[in-house]
């Protein structure tokens, strides 16, 4: 079987993550990278082990969420789509289970707000998890004075928590913004869609999905 440690360890996988990004820069993104693949892989598998799914699907979990963005390397447009067409060559070229690569390919391609859905598990583990990745350290972008929405609500997000509560009803975002750089507003605006995704996807898991900012529930 296909293991994470080969996907994290495979040169040519690397290469696209790599080479994806760079065009993310070249368009003024925020990071898409090792960071964020790696903190998308872990957050996933948490969801899912909380929930009681089997060691198996941990890693299939683990292995879309590295490879969920390497879309970017075609395009931004409709990325996750030609993320999971680049995701199915390359698993069934390692030799994968059909089965695999279709749970894989399915939540790659559904991991987008513009056109997913949380028609799996691993698709609303996947989409929680990229979601909920914002963090200062993403923006690239080192002269505040020129900061655009994204880089002012990444950079303004000094903390985030992704938690499952013990009873296993309740998914919680809980984010620690410093309003000098972004405001709660501003995070509405570009991030509203998301977190209405994440709404669903938490819906699918059988949980509720909160987002709490500076302690006050906004959803």
């Amino acid at each position: 079987m296909i293991t994470f440690e080969e996907i994290r360890h495979n040169e040519t996988i690397n290469t696209y993550i790599r080479k994806a990004d760079e065009s993310l820069v070249a368009l003024g993104y925020t990071e898409h990278s090792f960071a964020h693949v790696g903190m998308v892989a872990a957050n996933a598998r948490y969801i899912l082990e909380r929930l009681g799914h089997s060691e198996r699907t941990l890693e299939l979990v683990q292995i879309a969420a590295y490879l969920h963005d390497i879309g970017n390397l075609v395009n931004r447009a409709d990325h996750s789509q030609s993320g999971a067409v680049m995701a199915f060559r390359i698993l069934d070229k390692l030799g994968m289970d059909a089965a695999e690569i279709a749970e894989i390919v399915t939540a790659i391609g559904n991991h987008d707000e513009g056109t997913g859905r949380p028609v799996s598990p691993m698709a609303a583990a996947l989409i929680l998890a990229d979601k909920s990745d914002v963090r200062r350290s993403r923006v690239r972008n080192q002269d505040e004075s020129a900061f655009d929405i994204h880089d002012r609500v990444n950079y303004s997000v000094k903390k985030a928590e992704l938690k499952i509560n013990e009873d296993r009803t309740l998914i919680k975002l809980k984010l620690s913004v410093d309003t000098r750089y972004g405001s709660v507003m501003d995070y509405f605006e570009i991030f509203m869609g998301r977190m209405l995704l994440c709404r669903k996807a938490a819906e699918a898991l059988g949980l509720q999905f909160k987002l709490m900012i500076n302690e006050q529930q906004l959803i």
